[in-house]
Order: structure tokens, then C-alpha cells, then sequence
């Protein structure tokens, strides 16, 4: 009985030349005359050497040869395989912003005298991650550590424990949510209602406390 070394059927077409139709593997049990071999296939394609894990008709797990999504040998998604070649990073600049400071001070109140712009403030990226991004300062009394601490040095005065929240949500989307901080958080220059949702998308601009200003970013890696 003929049969293909990798378990295909190997269709009436390979049993009649002796290669299986599906890999182009050589049949085996195939009688011939004189036990000359069958002759070899003429078309590349039934070559019986896989291709090489990931290349153009090869299995991108095992490179075996697919014609289809998923591998006849092993199974492997070549769909979710090429989803994850790509892959979606967030990340959220902060910086101090000199003309929020101004507006800021500008409307005055009890410790706006004592509020200083800080004369050097480094410029970092945190890495948005998991479904929860929370945005605020170190609290060890309420075991407190936000993904985005805003401690400082320099610290901004009007930044809350937890100022506000990111939530990642479907395709790669993020809400921000402030659940009421002192005072307030502004996205894109129009203040956020507390406890209520706001979408926020590549490029968006996130002020709180004095000076304080967050940039979201989206980007691809491979």
C-alpha cells in the first residue's frame, strides 16, 4: 500500500506518479518494474525538502510546506502568525509644560505664591502595560505605587496619590479616567468630568497638577 511518509493522503495524482500530491514527499510501497523508482516530480512545488520556518509557502513554526492557514503537519496558525509580527506599543512621555504652569498660576489660589516651575525637569517614557496604567505619586502609608509615579524629584505639588487612570480596552484603545483628584485633569485642553471615561488616542495630551504633562504615544514594533 502506498503511503506518504508524512501521513498525507496523497491523492489519485500521487499515487499514479508515486509523489504525494499535498508535500511532494516519495511515496512509499509504491510498486514499480524491476523496482525502478518513479520518476521525480516536475513541478518545484512538490519538492519533498521543506521550506524554511517562515519563508514565503513554508510553515512558519516547523517549514513545512502549507497551502493553506494552518499547517498539515503541525497545526501552526499562519494567520496568528502574522498578527503577532506586528505589535502595538504605547508609551507615555512626561515632561514639564512652562505655558501650563502660567495658566495655572495664573488663576491663583492659596499656594500658587509657594509653587515654583521647577528649573530642571527630566523628560522620561513609561511603557503603557497590562490593562491598568495608574497616574499619581508614591503613597507607602496606602501601599500606593502607580505605573506613572509622579513623585519626583521635582515633584509637582498638585498631583494626587491617584490622580487619574488609564484603561486599556478592545483593539488596542485606552480610556482615561480621573476618579477625583483635588485638582482635576485636563485632556487635549478641556477638563475631565471625574469618574467618567474619556477616550484618549496617539498624540493625546494629558495636564495635571502645576506643570505637569503626559503625551501619549503609540508605536509598532516587529
Amino acid at each position: 500500500m502506498a503511503d506518504c511518509p508524512r501521513g498525507h493522503d496523497p491523492g489519485e495524482a500521487g499515487l499514479a506518479d508515486g509523489y504525494c500530491g499535498v508535500c511532494g514527499s516519495r511515496l512509499t510501497g509504491v510498486p514499480g518494474a524491476g523496482g525502478a523508482s518513479p520518476p521525480p516530480p516536475s513541478s518545484p512545488s512538490a519538492s519533498a525538502a521543506p521550506a524554511a520556518a517562515g519563508s514565503p509557502g513554508g510553515c512558519a513554526a516547523c517549514g513545512a510546506p502549507v497551502s493553506g492557514r494552518f499547517c498539515e503537519d503541525c497545526g501552526h496558525d499562519q494567520a496568528a502568525a502574522a498578527r503577532r509580527a506586528v505589535a502595538v506599543e504605547w508609551r507615555a512621555t512626561v515632561e514639564a509644560d512652562r505655558a501650563h504652569y502660567d495658566e495655572m498660576i495664573a488663576q491663583g489660589g492659596p499656594d500658587a505664591a509657594r509653587v515654583l516651575f521647577p528649573p530642571y525637569c527630566p523628560r522620561r517614557d513609561v511603557p503603557l502595560t497590562g490593562t491598568e496604567v495608574r497616574i499619581g505619586r508614591l503613597s507607602r502609608s496606602r501601599a500606593l505605587a502607580p505605573e506613572i509615579d509622579l513623585s519626583g524629584p521635582p515633584e509637582d505639588p498638585g498631583v494626587s496619590h491617584l490622580h487619574a487612570v488609564l484603561l486599556s480596552g478592545p483593539g488596542d484603545t485606552w480610556t482615561l479616567v480621573d476618579p477625583g483628584s483635588a485638582n482635576g485633569t485636563i485632556v487635549n485642553g478641556r477638563p475631565v468630568e471625574a469618574n467618567r471615561p474619556v477616550p484618549v488616542d496617539d498624540g493625546a495630551r494629558i495636564h495635571l497638577g502645576a506643570w505637569t504633562l503626559i503625551t501619549l504615544r503609540r508605536g509598532r514594533s516587529a
